[in-house]
């Protein structure tokens, strides 16, 4: 064993141990966890070695849900995967998860497979989810050889009519197809038809603007879908999991489940776990139209506590690169209006301020929602979001102390403008490493090198609970 680098001095945490310890690496894998100053064995001398002393160690964060370049209706998110990765890395998250969705008459497999090519423009690892729009005669087929190629999970919506909606049939399919190959539906939630009247009744009041988002997409939506999804995947047998769940009455729907024995997951965004719908009364409402919207204080806060008892399987960003430019293309309709937040940057410092630092998350539990969990329901489980030998070494350094605000000018997302502007955050990454590279060091970018891989994926891990 020749050791390449070491980091010495800082509190290891993994979800089901944390203490002080040091971590060996060797060919871009973590070779070994030992005692705190333990030798490294012979031949290793010329390791470099990064001091992490009051630091915490940390697997790099795994985003299971990124868009990146996604193109809907006039709109395209603005940045690529360069500028993705890059942002995320200095978020200290080290592999996303993006989504190849077809525009009306694509298929799906020539969409995944150009997406999966632009992987190799990264500064980070990403996986792929596929998506199916509507079913047809050759849905299955592509299916199979998208799994045969490591792409096991699809993502479906249950909205945005003659855009990306699927129908409950095409739904049905997908979801029986892909329990039999062992992949799994990965599904957004708000039906259609409720949403459609929501925002009926808004245009007929006079408020279909970007300051009365909350009222044209009801959580009703949201849970309805939900009950309804969860009961074809029952009655399947299939795995699921919900994307972006922004209300208690949802969560507890899918929670139901898993207590039948129904593999069925819910994912958390930054943004619905710390900011309110307050925002949509404020001088910029566009800022943040995102679907589902933003709800009330008492839900945010409810919502909060199932990152506590595991109810939230998996913490995301759902970020969506547009700019203000385009935010105020269409300010007195959302219904035109390009929805979606940029977050991948700063899913994890205001998650860990917010929870951790704030409310007394162990910092266990955020490596869990932030990059073991993800990994284990994308099938990059211990490859990714882990600290084990044999994991690839993607380390997030982190001081936990760090006080610091959060102002665009500042970031390196693509767009002018963060929904959390003005926030002062505590704790931030300040070493990231990619399979054993310092690309960020002192909180800048030391390595911009791109040599990012298309990650496939194996088996969905149905035993998270």
């Amino acid at each position: 064993m020749t050791i390449e680098l070491i980091v010495r001095g800082g509190t290891v945490v993994e979800p089901t141990w944390q203490g002080p310890a040091d971590l060996f690496v060797e060919e871009g894998r973590v070779a070994a966890i030992v005692a705190p100053g333990a030798a490294a064995p012979a031949g290793s001398e010329n390791a470099r070695v990064i001091d992490a002393t009051g630091r915490l160690v940390m697997p790099g964060g795994v985003d299971p849900h990124c868009h990146v370049g996604y193109a809907s209706g006039e709109f395209t998110s603005l940045d690529d995967y360069r500028g993705c990765t890059l942002a995320a890395l200095h978020g200290g998250t080290t592999t996303i998860v993006d989504f190849a969705i077809p525009s009306p008459g694509q298929r799906p497999l020539d969409v995944a497979r150009a997406q999966r090519a632009k992987a190799s423009e990264g500064l980070c690892d990403s996986a792929l989810h596929a998506s199916v729009v509507a079913w047809d005669d050759s849905t299955e087929e592509q299916l199979r050889t998208l799994a045969s190629e490591g792409i096991v999970t699809v993502k479906m919506f249950t909205t945005y009519r003659g855009e990306t909606m699927a129908d409950d049939d095409t739904i049905l399919r997908t979801m029986q197809t892909l329990a039999d190959i062992g992949g799994m539906v990965v599904i957004h939630c708000e039906a259609n038809h409720i949403i459609e009247e929501d925002q009926r009744r808004a245009q007929v009041r006079g408020e279909i603007d970007a300051g009365h988002m909350s009222g044209t997409r009801s959580a009703l939506a949201e849970t309805a879908a939900v009950a309804e999804v969860l009961a074809i995947a029952e009655r399947l047998g299939s795995p699921i999991y919900f994307v972006h769940q922004s209300t208690p009455a949802a969560i507890e729907l899918v929670s139901a489940a898993r207590r039948r024995g129904i593999p069925a997951y819910s994912e958390g965004v930054a943004h619905h776990l710390v900011l309110d719908d307050g925002k949509y009364a404020g001088p910029e409402p566009e800022r943040y139209v995102c679907c589902p919207p933003l709800r009330d204080r008492e839900t945010v806060d409810a919502l909060g506590g199932y990152l506590f008892n595991g109810e939230i399987t998996t913490l995301a960003s759902d970020h969506c690169c547009y700019d203000l430019a385009q935010k105020r293309e269409h300010p007195h309709d959302v219904r035109s209006m390009p929805n979606g937040l940029p977050g991948v940057e700063t899913r994890l410092p205001v998650v860990f301020s917010e929870y951790v630092v704030g409310k007394g998350l162990s910092p266990q539990r955020f490596v869990e929602l932030s990059a073991a969990n993800p990994a284990r329901v994308n099938g990059l489980y211990p490859r990714k979001g882990a600290l084990q030998p044999g994991s690839d070494a993607d380390i997030a350094i982190w001081d936990a102390k760090a006080v610091w605000t959060i102002g665009s000018g500042g970031l390196h997302m693509a767009t002018d403008y963060s929904p959390y502007e003005g926030m002062e955050i505590t704790g931030r990454p300040t070493t990231v490493i990619v399979r054993g590279r310092v690309v960020i060091e002192g909180g800048e970018l030391v390595d911009g090198t791109p040599r990012g891989r298309h990650l496939p994926a194996g088996a969905v891990d149905l035993t998270v609970f």
